[in-house]
């Protein structure tokens, strides 16, 4: 007959180092797998969840139902929906039950039978362990029935579960942990039971939780011992037990524990400490009025400034500005959304957070995560405004100085090089003079309209700064973008311009050249077909090739020179680019509780397994008698990977790999060479999490009255009395 598997999942705190003196009950849930329960291959999942002593449960009395429905009801729907809290049992400090831990399951139809105390009638057999004429039970476990008699109400919420059993000292390390001995489920007696104890501490929001992960979890286990023959069977079949709602239960239980007091014992504290709570109380209701007065004078200023600007929006020159300053606008618009919308990322409107850690955390991230990083980017902002608006003379003379050696010491030699003999290469004189000729004109007279306006340059470095203090770092960043952008426009132009020249050359010296091998290709089937050329068109090919042929030495000169510079500006701009994105996307909550505590960030399982000392299982031995000499016991702590800082940020930049594929790189060279434009890599992109900017949201129009409310009630709803 195939041995019945059991595994209980104990709590650390009820593990004590010294042997109990009071008896407990204990308070978790039966955790039903997906097959069928009467299964023998499939283990019973019982996780404990808290234990309350016998005078806790005589004061309860019949209420005990009401106050489990009640709790119930508090917990995940998943979890409810799986299984439900119950009163699990009792478990006896007294020696003498020798360690005998009995759990019974009867069917709803049975429930009825299970009123009277237990008594033993023998020795225990599958014969006289069947419920007599009376329907009671006669193995040996009528002390718990027996004092369950008086509240047998408590147990019909549940009747179909029920655990006995008493401590066994383990080792110095696990302390004392139960011990079961046989089960009665679903009318059936099993015996020499494979018993699996996993002691596991105890989830709380702040400390740690679990999460299964089963590219983790899977084949790692740090062994002190061999492993019980059934463990090594179980692991090579495939697993039908739903570890997500123990792993779920397991992070349910302090908020189970938590419910349960507030429920049996309210909290009474003490004058001096309720009047510090009132004192607490009131300086953070003074600070959120604070805040909330301040959030609604910003959102006074950002209504109007959006009438005003959205009265003018239909004007040309309020479309040439938002295409000249497009990365500003971007981004002024993303900060001002994060500005408004604040308060309504600060509530808690998840009410599963309440009583599973696992959702507080993730919920606490959503929470925290927006405004965290618009304090740091306004931070930052601060910091390089201030400064910037400090040496805001010296900073623009340098740029001044810079720019100006740039242009006329590298850009302007570098076109009047290519006029003449570049590195020994022999050029067209005519067509290099008219193409540098016109580029120097170009430089020139861009130069002098910019060195005629240097007086307002002063004030684009102050608005650079003011921007920044405003608005945070990534605004004047943005700023900076569109001005090289602007201030580059002859660049971009003769860029343009020559690309042009260079791909109409290149495309007529490909056709040309298919006219002499005889094909033609086909735009319709995207392939070269073959094709009978006349003689006329030969000889214009000829007279059109040879020309073409000898001044594309030339055009390739000036277009390489320009693609370079256009390019180094493009590197700068998308640098910034690559700076903002990753201001924006990275994860500050989660840095800094991750260095504060990473057992907040658990990415997986694994069990410790611990040899049970031999003296110990002696003793356990000799009270239990021959049938559970056979049953193998395993004990092993359930731990938790943590996700190195690697791994928990790498998540939040993947907006590297969309956007600078595998294929860009060819694609690039491709584009160069045939004279094609070069798109931004970052802006273009749709938008994924963690990818340029932020998502856009709707612009938010609410009464200022109820802003202010809701501004208020976000702080006030961070008070750290009421927190987890």
């Amino acid at each position: 007959m195939m041995r019945r598997k059991c595994r209980i999942w104990w709590p650390r705190h009820l593990s004590p180092a010294t042997q109990p003196h009071s008896s407990t009950f204990l308070f978790g849930w039966f955790v039903s797998s997906s097959s069928s329960s009467s299964s023998a291959s499939v283990p019973i999942e019982i996780v404990v969840a808290f234990a309350i002593d016998e005078a806790v449960f005589s004061s309860i009395g019949s209420d005990l139902e009401g106050i489990l429905y009640k709790i119930n009801k508090r917990m995940p729907t998943s979890l409810q929906n799986r299984c439900e809290l119950s009163m699990l049992g009792y478990c006896s400090a007294d020696s003498s039950s020798n360690g005998e831990l009995h759990t019974h399951r009867e069917s709803a139809e049975e429930s009825s039978q299970f009123s009277g105390p237990l008594h033993n009638s023998g020795p225990h057999n599958e014969q006289n362990t069947s419920n007599d004429r009376s329907g009671h039970w006669v193995c040996g476990c009528h002390k718990v029935d027996g004092f369950l008699e008086q509240y047998k109400t408590c147990t019909q919420s549940n009747p179909g579960h029920l655990v006995y059993g008493s401590y066994i000292y383990a080792s110095r390390n696990l302390g004392w942990i139960p011990k079961l001995h046989h089960i009665h489920w679903d009318m059936q007696v099993a015996y020499n039971l494979d018993l699996h104890i996993v002691i596991y501490g105890t989830p709380r929001y702040g400390g740690h939780h679990f999460y299964l992960d089963s590219r983790r979890s899977s084949e790692n286990a740090k062994t002190g011992s061999r492993k019980p023959k059934w463990v090594e069977d179980l692991s090579q079949k495939k697993s039908v037990i739903d570890l997500d709602a123990v792993i779920l239960a397991t992070n349910c239980a302090a908020a189970a524990t938590s419910f349960f007091e507030e429920q049996v014992s309210p909290k009474r504290r003490a004058l001096w400490l309720h009047c510090v709570y009132m004192c607490i109380s009131v300086i953070w209701k003074l600070f959120a009025v604070c805040v909330a007065t301040l959030s609604t004078s910003v959102y006074v200023f950002l209504q109007l400034l959006h009438f005003l600007l959205s009265y003018v929006s239909d004007s040309c020159v309020y479309a040439t500005i938002e295409n000249l300053f497009i990365h500003t606008w971007k981004n002024i618009r993303v900060r001002c959304c994060q500005i408004l919308y604040w308060p309504i990322f600060l509530h808690n409107t998840d009410s599963r957070s309440e009583s599973c850690v696992e959702y507080a955390e993730k919920a606490s991230l959503r929470k925290h995560s927006m405004w965290l990083s618009v304090v740091i980017d306004m931070l930052f902002g601060n910091l390089f405004g201030f400064a910037l608006l400090t040496h805001a003379d010296s900073v623009c003379s340098s740029i001044l100085t810079v720019t100006s050696d740039v242009t006329n010491n590298w850009w302007l030699i570098s076109c009047a090089r290519l006029m003449g003999n570049p590195a020994g290469f022999k050029l067209n004189t005519e067509l290099a003079g008219v193409l540098g000729t016109f580029s120097l004109n170009t430089i020139q007279i861009w130069s002098t309209l910019w060195g005629s306006m240097r007086f307002i340059f002063i004030f684009i470095v102050k608005g650079l700064a003011v921007s920044g203090v405003l608005f945070g770092f990534t605004t004047p960043a943005s700023l900076t973008v569109d001005l090289i952008t602007v201030s580059t426009t002859h660049v971009s132009t003769l860029h343009w311009l020559i690309s042009i020249l260079y791909s109409r050359q290149i495309q007529a010296t490909t056709a040309l050249w298919r006219l002499f091998r005889g094909q033609k290709w086909n735009p319709l089937r995207e392939r070269l077909d073959s094709y009978d050329y006349t003689v006329e068109q030969h000889i214009v090919g000829s007279l059109l090739f040879t020309p073409l042929l000898l001044l594309l030495p030339t055009t390739s000169a000036f277009y390489m020179s320009f693609t370079i510079i256009n390019m180094t500006i493009g590197s700068i701009c998308t640098l910034i680019e690559v700076a903002i994105s990753v201001i924006h996307a990275t994860p500050y909550t989660k840095i800094l509780l991750w260095l504060l505590r990473p057992s907040r960030f658990p990415c997986g399982i694994w069990f410790e397994i611990f040899p049970v000392e031999n003296h110990e299982m002696e003793i356990v031995q000799e009270g239990i008698g021959s049938r559970a000499s056979g049953s193998d016991i395993l004990v092993s702590c359930l731990h938790s990977y943590m996700y190195n800082i690697g791994e928990l940020v790498g998540p939040d930049f993947r907006y590297l790999h969309s956007a600078v594929p595998r294929s860009s790189i060819s694609s690039l060279v491709y584009r160069v060479f045939s004279g094609r434009s070069l798109p931004s890599p970052l802006y273009n992109l749709p938008y994924v999490p963690g990818a340029g900017l932020p998502p856009s949201m709707p612009w938010m129009s609410i009464p200022f009255n109820e802003y202010w409310i809701l501004c208020h009630d976000a702080v006030f709803a961070c008070n750290p009395l009421h927190t987890h």
